[in-house]
């Protein structure tokens, strides 16, 4: 397996874990969450598919060590699950931070 989709996989399941084994701050299960993330997909895949669009790329992956799958608009679909990844985690951890503060 390329080496991109793999440090994909490894993050999405890697953040997941760490929700279900460590932080259990219960995001996944909330309305602001998954608006969050929304939000976040669609400025990503505005901003994403400007920046890796075929036609006049500024960022340019190794073929080598992608999927080959892009959607929409040339996005390599694996910048999503990474995008994902990060997005939650931060999340996570604020979510987390927060609650140790208050108590």
């Amino acid at each position: 397996m390329p080496e991109y989709p793999l440090m994909t996989l490894i993050a999405i399941v890697g953040v997941v874990v760490a929700e279900l084994a460590w932080f259990r701050t219960g995001v996944f299960k909330t309305a602001q969450y998954w608006i969050a993330i929304g939000i976040t997909w669609l400025f990503q895949s505005l901003v994403d598919g400007w920046l890796t669009k075929l036609s006049a790329p500024i960022v340019i992956y190794n073929p080598a060590q992608q999927s080959g799958l892009r959607f929409p608009w040339d996005i390599p679909i694996e910048d999503f699950g990474f995008g994902w990844a990060m997005v939650t985690l931060t999340i996570l951890v604020w979510t987390r931070l927060g609650r140790t503060e208050r108590a």
